[in-house]
């Protein structure tokens, strides 16, 4: 059986530092923090107070009002991705055999913030018995954002949502990747949304010592690779991909962002929530990716990293570079987008694939923000190239884009320009 080459034709995001892609790569070139004071709800007594927050954004934009109070935040999210994502490739789905196009989206929690209410409005109320909202299950359940999309536009191929902690939405393009490739689907509309900056999820991971808790400097918080971090920024938001068998995009005449050329998947085995000291999954999963994709190491010209600015996670992926690369580990660019959007948990892959498509169409590799020169981790080679500050210009040919998950998920996506 030959397999089908697969090919990006569209984009769509709503992020903290845009609510739409063209907005979203401007900021992330010029290096804009999305993160602020937490404004969903009162955090003076958290020990974290500030997050990367989706602002300005309007659901009715792309929703009937009536349809916005049966889904929770993260499909409101994830319908507006997918709204601009449809637009931006052309696809004329009427003309479209519909039985071939799918959705599959990410999504690490769900609709938390939709069950912390409705559990507060129970205890609030139960001398008058259990009462429930009817739409307290649609609202929380994480497949609700596929399934909105697909009735939305009459999608009737594979439809579901994957689950893997960080690294749900990679997951998602990465099986998006393949039912086209296998020839179950023609597109896939693949992507990953989340939205849980509320009381359960910002105090979750502030009681496992997850978060950042530099409350005096919000934007300065996230600081991949460099010593005085302190924990990730948590984010919200969603980013969506079209994803097309190449004849098929060819043929109508669509713009080609990348082409996928593989991926990896695996995992750490190691603990629940610390990544493997030395990226041993890490590791592996990037070489899987090449492996797949027939490529050198030595053709890889950018990496968008994990990067969450953790004290481990950032230690064990450099490693897992440097073991990889070897030599050519100096010769790449490395950022982590993160630092400016904060981490979107489930929609993370999604986020930062589509900021890796771009880095390749547009040949600007964006930075890591918020490093001081004398704010080095001993433990990490600043011989290799994070791009710290400011966005360098660099044909890029191949990009990686890396998300690893709790519970040692491991996912890898190797990108490539398609010419012509």
């Amino acid at each position: 059986m030959k397999l089908r080459r697969v090919v990006v034709t569209g984009l769509g995001a709503v992020s903290p530092i845009g609510n739409d892609v063209p907005t979203l790569w401007e900021n992330a070139v010029n290096g804009v923090s999305g993160a602020g004071p937490i404004t969903r709800f009162d955090s003076y007594l958290f020990k974290t107070q500030f997050a990367c927050e989706v602002k300005n954004f309007d659901p009715t934009a792309c929703m009937d009002r009536r349809d916005t109070r049966k889904v929770d935040v993260d499909t409101h999210y994830g319908v507006a991705s997918a709204v601009e994502a449809i637009n931006d490739s052309g696809l004329q789905l009427e003309q479209e055999d519909c039985t071939r196009i799918g959705v599959i989206f990410g999504e690490g929690i769900g609709g938390l913030g939709a069950l912390e209410d409705e559990v507060r409005e129970y205890a609030r109320n139960q001398e008058n018995g259990p009462r429930f909202s009817p739409f307290l299950i649609t609202k929380m359940i994480s497949d609700m954002t596929s399934g909105v999309i697909s009735i939305r536009y009459g999608l009737k191929g594979p439809n579901y949502v994957t689950t893997s902690a960080c690294a749900s939405s990679s997951n998602a393009i990465i099986d998006a990747y393949d039912q086209i490739r296998l020839g179950r689907a023609d597109i896939i509309v693949a992507g990953g949304a989340e939205a849980v900056i509320c009381e359960l999820g910002v105090g979750g991971f502030n009681a496992m010592h997850a978060l950042s808790v530099r409350n005096e400097d919000p934007q300065g918080a996230s600081r991949p690779f460099s010593k005085s971090r302190d924990g990730f920024v948590i984010g919200e938001g969603a980013a969506c991909l079209i994803l097309e068998e190449y004849e098929h995009a060819v043929a109508r005449g669509a713009k080609i962002y990348a082409e996928i050329a593989g991926t990896g998947l695996t995992a750490d085995a190691y603990h629940i929530t610390a990544p493997h000291p030395e990226g041993e999954g890490a590791c592996r999963v990037m070489k899987m990716a090449l492996d797949e994709a027939g490529l050198a190491l030595e053709d890889v010209d950018y990496i968008n990293v994990h990067g969450t600015s953790t004290y481990a996670g950032d230690i064990a992926e450099a490693k897992a570079i440097k073991t990889l690369f070897g030599e050519h580990a100096y010769k790449l660019n490395i950022s982590s987008t993160k630092s400016m959007t904060g981490h979107l948990l489930g929609a993370a892959g999604a986020i930062e694939a589509l900021l890796t498509v771009l880095t390749i169409k547009n040949g600007v590799v964006p930075p890591t923000i918020n490093h001081a020169d004398d704010d080095n981790d001993p433990e990490i080679d600043y011989g290799m190239n994070f791009t710290f500050n400011k966005a360098q210009e660099r044909n890029v040919n191949v990009a990686l884009s890396n998300t690893f998950g709790f519970g040692g998920h491991n996912a890898s996506i190797a990108f490539k320009k398609v010419e012509g």
